[in-house]
């Protein structure tokens, strides 16, 4: 679990394609402290913590996340927000976020609002259902608030700490990020048998 407060921005350093991808990632993590087997969120996806050394950890990513995310498109020297799994006791700064992303959004238009930036996505048609205004939603693993919604399309508003912070300082028109739905729209639908 983990709640969507970006602690590092890490660098892909090196991807090995294989069976599963291999990718290593160069962190500010003191990485002494990360057992192998650990989960971390990379850009939103629960990864598994498989290698590590003095300023990197390495993960493998299996052809289901490469399909469902945006991974899949990573090179070497790519951006990559970062956050260690939650410990019991941990401050819940944003929202649940369990790190099993749901689909690909994609930026349709960014602008200034005040200090912050207004980011509108249009999301995949089958996960349009479960955004709702002021819910939360996690993009690229950072956790944030729904503005509005109309249709496929809703807007957020990114401070200009998380812009400085996370990967959204790189975002534009076109860009795809991965996009996780709350974890309590996801039952709710299910209990009330949508598909």
């Amino acid at each position: 679990m983990f709640t969507g407060i970006v602690t590092d921005v890490g660098t892909v350093r090196a991807i090995e394609r294989r069976g599963d991808t291999r990718i290593e990632i160069e962190t500010a993590f003191d990485t002494h402290d990360i057992d192998i087997g650990a989960s971390i969120a990379c850009s939103g996806p629960c990864l598994t913590v498989v290698e590590k050394g003095r300023g990197w950890f390495a993960v493998e990513a299996s052809a289901e996340t490469l399909a469902r995310t945006t991974l899949g498109a990573w090179k070497v020297g790519a951006r990559v927000n970062l956050e260690r799994a939650l410990r019991v006791g941990d401050e819940l700064g944003g929202h649940i976020v369990s790190g099993h992303v749901d689909g690909v959004a994609t930026v349709l238009d960014t602008r200034p609002e005040g200090d912050s930036v207004r980011f509108d996505f249009e999301a995949p048609e089958a996960l349009k259902r479960y955004i709702a205004p002021k819910g939360s939603i996690a993009l690229d693993g950072v956790s944030l608030t729904v503005n509005a919604v109309d249709d496929a399309r809703f807007g957020v508003n990114v401070i200009h700490h998380t812009q400085t912070e996370t990967t959204f300082s790189e975002r534009g028109a076109g860009d795809r990020v991965n996009l996780e739905i709350d974890m309590l729209a996801r039952y709710v639908g299910r209990l009330i048998g949508e598909k």
